[in-house]
């Protein structure tokens, strides 16, 4: 088991050399055109394909990194270098992650390939999950899964919401109810093959930040796929189902903190987005302050100016402890008995937000103006307190795990 450490080894700091190389002479000179076109950055995603970013054995690779610090580390370099480009790149990297921990082998081998494609014909994958009425509520989940035994085929209704490559993606990893009388446990991940018929863009969202994301909804009538297109087959799934109802027989708490652990160790990630995010604000800040002259200094001589910018360095840096630590926690198997995923996404997000903000004050009128990077920072950095989980639902989970109490 990796011990604890705030040190990068060798080969960690090569990786991270080579994502901040990319992100500062790739991502950031494309970010704010891609802002403003709010279109998918495909040159980009090229690019990322080409030099071996936008691939899955560049994410497995950080994923099983024994210190827990690969994940984190290149999603800050990456987000550092512009948000909404950074998404696009790592978007996929959710739907594959669906389907490697549920498909089995075939089905990893089969479809993952077909959502990266290659450096000359780049593709993208999404993943479906949230509804118009079941966002941070799971269990009020419409889209149903029916199997039809006859032609061994599943049917697929419902709409999908706020999902990231939604309906211009090459593979859709869509999450259905196949028995709606026990929760989240009586649900399904589906693979939906390329030009499925019923499979439709709904509407695309023109979003406050992170504008070369495409995010849209996925609408889902009367689609048939082949029955092998559930993840991990219908043995596996028949079983977990008959062990669910059975627990939930037993006390459907028990349900729901089984479902609530798969999330807490997904949150650092989204934690490590915003602390690039807010690590790339505070630094525009920090050269700003050093250089623009007001009365005849630095504005930075300023006490005022230099305790804000204090501030933000120590709560970008405490920020990114919490996100490590959790990390490494999923990592190493250490339960997460205060919510240590939530507190870390929590902290980190609310930081981002806070961080950008008073990068933009600094700057002051400057700052105010698309002239300088830190308007689309902190427009960019409202999504980190909302997606994955808001603030408000990262604070339940927390008080939540340390009352034992079912606070509401």
């Amino acid at each position: 088991m990796a011990e604890f450490t705030l040190e990068l080894n060798d080969d960690q700091k090569q990786v991270k050399e080579w994502l901040h190389g990319f992100a500062a002479d790739v991502i950031r000179p494309a970010a704010a055109e891609w802002d403003e076109r709010e279109e998918t950055p495909w040159p980009v995603i090229q690019e990322a394909a080409k030099v071996g970013i936008y691939s899955l054995d560049f994410y497995a690779q950080q994923f099983f990194d024994p210190t827990g610090l690969g994940i984190p580390m290149a999603m800050e370099e990456l987000f550092w270098g512009d948000a909404g480009i950074a998404l696009s790149i790592v978007g996929t990297g959710l739907a594959a992650v669906g389907v490697l921990a549920n498909g089995t082998e075939e089905q990893i081998g089969t479809w993952i390939p077909q959502m990266y494609g290659d450096a000359d014909d780049v593709k993208v994958a999404a993943f479906c999950s949230s509804e118009p009425d079941a966002g941070s509520d799971v269990a009020s989940m419409r889209t149903r899964a029916v199997y039809d035994e006859a032609k061994d085929e599943w049917v697929l209704n419902g709409t999908k919401t706020w999902a990231t490559n939604g309906g211009i993606a090459n593979v859709h990893v869509v999450v259905a109810v196949v028995d709606p009388d026990i929760g989240s446990k009586g649900h399904a991940s589906f693979i939906v093959p390329p030009n499925t018929p019923g499979l439709s863009q709904g509407q695309k969202f023109k979003k406050h930040g992170i504008r070369a994301s495409h995010t849209a909804e996925v609408v889902l009538e009367d689609v048939r796929i082949p029955g092998n297109c559930l993840l991990g087959g219908k043995e596996k799934l028949d079983e977990r189902l008959a062990r669910a109802r059975e627990r939930a027989k037993a006390g459907g708490e028990r349900v729901k903190n089984a479902a609530m652990a798969t999330f807490e160790a997904s949150r650092p990630a989204v934690g490590a987005m915003a602390v690039g995010t807010a690590r790339a604000a505070y630094e525009v800040a920090l050269d700003y302050a050093k250089t623009r002259s007001q009365f005849g200094r630095p504005i930075i001589d300023n006490q005022g100016i230099a305790f804000q910018l204090a501030d933000m360095r120590t709560r970008i840096d405490a920020a990114r402890l919490l996100v490590w630590r959790a990390s490494w926690m999923a990592t190493t198997s250490k339960p997460f008995t205060s919510a240590e995923g939530s507190m870390s996404k929590l902290y980190a997000s609310e930081t981002a937000r806070d961080v950008t903000a008073q990068a933009i004050q600094i700057l002051g009128g400057n700052g105010f103006t698309r002239e300088y990077p830190v308007e689309r920072m902190h427009r960019d950095a409202a999504i980190y307190t909302i997606f994955e989980g808001t603030s408000e639902i990262q604070r339940l989970v927390i008080a939540r795990t340390l009352s034992g109490m079912p606070i509401r």
